[in-house]
């Protein structure tokens, strides 16, 4: 079980490529109350070599982050909820 798949969870586990977008974004937070505006998390991502430079897979992988808890929006920036990958 990896921990991104949930047993009493009926929907599918995030893809492989969702699951590096929240390693990227959980590395680059400097703890719990770090934060991140929309761009600077798309920008994260963008810089990586799995994502296209386009920001339609940046922007989808937060949507999914955010969709499913591992991100949460507070007062229009991003924050990493926990780090499922410890």
């Amino acid at each position: 079980m990896t921990p991104f798949s949930n047993p009493s969870d009926p929907r599918p586990p995030l893809p492989d490529w969702v699951q590096e977008a929240y390693a990227i974004l959980a590395d680059a937070a400097d703890g719990p109350h770090s934060e991140f505006s929309y761009e600077e998390a798309h920008a994260l991502l963008d810089e990586a070599d799995t994502f296209s430079a386009n920001h339609s897979d940046s922007e989808y992988a937060v949507e999914r982050l955010l969709n499913r808890g591992y991100l949460y929006e507070a007062n229009g920036t991003l924050r990493v909820t926990e780090s499922v990958l410890d």
